[in-house]
């Protein structure tokens, strides 16, 4: 039964899951889009949407968290400069999930995800 397990596995252990949602945050913030498997994509806008509204709080102990979560020290400081300014007017909404051609090996789902 799956009743009430709201969080989506990956076919991974958590510390595997965490490490991979980690790097694909890291690397959205840094491009600005990425592709990836439309699965992940949805489970990866969740996070990235917390990052961001960290960074427009702007906080010292925001500032420490995203610090725990993205890897880069540099673009967490970025991040934290030019968030309040480019979604200051937002309340959520900063990323875009767009679906592409499945892959061609395993013909799985695959969607870029953007900053908007």
């Amino acid at each position: 039964m799956r009743h009430r397990c709201r969080i989506k596995k990956l076919s991974k252990p958590a510390d595997q899951r965490r490490a991979l949602l980690r790097s694909l945050a890291t690397e959205l913030i840094r491009h600005g889009r990425i592709t990836t498997t439309l699965t992940r994509a949805k489970v990866l806008r969740g996070e990235v949407e917390k990052m961001i509204t960290l960074a427009k709080d702007g906080s010292l102990s925001a500032r420490r968290q995203a610090m725990g979560y993205i890897f880069d020290k540099q673009l967490v400081h970025a991040l934290f400069e030019q968030a309040p300014t480019r979604y200051g007017s937002r309340n959520g909404g900063y990323t875009r999930i767009l679906h592409t051609v499945p892959r061609r090996g395993d013909n799985a789902e695959m969607a870029i995800i953007e900053l908007v």
